[in-house]
């Protein structure tokens, strides 16, 4: 996936800056941007920052409803919004695989922000492993790979909006990557992105705490969407429901996830409320541990309020507490 980013980046623009920010010709510096959102976890970092700046214009490209792109293909009306804009907000990584040439064609001007752009200590996306595990553990200190366009043998996992650590970074980014792009603005953006910033840090320091406290720190989960989020409470990801987002394991794959559920100690199987649950019950009951869902905030509500973040990941707090316990 970080191959598809990469062969994006240069067929659209030449990234000079630190974020890989290609500044408009068509955009005049002193008045705020008609700014585009690729996916709804970017839209809702992207409303945060620009709340109460008049003139600024944020709309989301793939309907809030759609979850990660991971088989995603541009339409007609997905051109069109392209064409009108004149910033492009994406998360990078290999996410939008479904952006490229047509993107160019649609507007030549338009400036694209990379909100993973220089964030280090991303974790890779491996999909191989017995029992559909990751090829490393996700607590302690990872072997990760960094967002410099060399991961090695491994792509990128691009799940960084999961973690509320990870979502303040992005924050941060497109905040700084915003004030370049309207100088006229800098100073808002800036102020909100300290707010919400200092907000998810509150809340990714509280997940913390309370994956010291679990009775259990292994998990299965649905696939590497929690990764990040899983490393930063100190949990272990021992498997995953699906190896490829969106496609169910052979009955073949699903002993062998039992065997691995089994052997080592997971407490529970976590789905996600953008895929079908019932798979991964089946292996739970399979492998009697407990399962219940936790939710990446990758989809939601057309019209969310500005703290929809915050309430999911505080949801999937009490969540976790409650089906692994604590002390």
């Amino acid at each position: 996936m970080l191959t598809a980013t990469l062969r994006l980046l240069l067929l659209l623009f030449v990234c000079p800056a630190a974020l890989c920010l290609s500044q408009s010709k068509a955009h005049a510096a002193d008045r705020p941007p008609r700014i585009l959102a690729s996916t709804f976890p970017m839209y809702q970092i992207v409303r945060n920052i620009t709340q109460g700046i008049d003139g600024v214009e944020v709309e989301l490209m793939i309907p809030a409803q759609m979850g990660c792109p991971h088989d995603y293909a541009l339409t007609p009306q997905d051109m069109t919004k392209l064409a009108r804009a004149e910033v492009l907000v994406i998360n990078g990584l290999g996410l939008e695989e479904f952006l490229g040439a047509p993107v160019r064609k649609a507007n030549p001007h338009l400036t694209l922000i990379d909100s993973s752009r220089g964030i280090a200590q991303i974790l890779p996306y491996t999909e191989e492993k017995e029992g559909h595990g990751h090829a490393s553990k996700t607590h302690g200190q990872p072997h990760g790979v960094h967002n410099d366009g060399h991961d090695g043998h491994h792509d990128a996992n691009p799940h960084l909006f999961a973690s509320p650590r990870m979502a303040a970074l992005l924050t941060a980014n497109i905040a700084n990557a915003l004030a370049q792009v309207h100088p006229a603005g800098a100073a808002a953006y800036t102020a909100n992105a300290q707010t919400y910033g200092q907000r998810l840090t509150r809340l990714a320091d509280e997940l913390a705490e309370l994956g010291k406290r679990l009775h259990t720190n292994r998990i299965v989960t649905q696939h590497g969407v929690f990764d990040y989020l899983a490393r930063d409470m100190g949990l272990e990801v021992v498997a995953v429901v699906q190896a490829h987002a969106g496609q169910d394991p052979s009955a073949s794959e699903i002993l062998r996830l039992v065997q691995t559920i089994k052997a080592k100690k997971a407490g529970a199987i976590f789905t996600e409320p953008q895929y079908p649950e019932a798979v991964g019950r089946t292996i739970a009951k399979e492998a009697a541990i407990a399962t219940a869902r936790l939710d990446p905030a990758a989809t939601g509500p057309e019209q969310a309020p500005l703290d929809y973040y915050e309430q999911v990941m505080r949801a999937n707090l009490n969540t976790l507490e409650q089906t692994l316990g604590s002390h």
